[in-house]
């Protein structure tokens, strides 16, 4: 399965000195993640994927949010580096989900 969307840039505060920067993918499209996934899941319900935001591309996971009934993609800051992204930012973002 793999899904095309824009989406905003935002920080996680993990702890005082540290923080991760993620996009969320939409509800709707989380929600039919969820439907196919059929209960498969890795650690922290995670599923891994293939990810690309302009000209890079890397695998990862997605990790469900309950709070905002989608799941979120972790940016790497090699990825914001290299594409010229923070937090803010509106991103294009491929995502092929790899468990599926």
């Amino acid at each position: 399965m793999e899904v095309v969307f824009e989406s905003e840039l935002w920080l996680w505060e993990a702890r005082k000195a540290e923080s991760w920067t993620f996009v969320s993918l939409p509800v709707d499209v989380s929600a039919e993640i969820r439907d196919r996934a059929g209960g498969l899941s890795r650690g922290f319900g995670s599923l891994r994927v293939r990810v690309t935001i302009g000209g890079s591309t890397w695998r990862t996971s997605i990790f469900p949010d309950g709070g905002r009934k989608a799941y979120v993609l972790p940016v790497k800051r090699a990825i914001r580096k290299a594409e010229s992204l923070e937090a803010g930012d509106i991103a294009a973002v491929t995502v092929e989900v790899v468990d599926l």
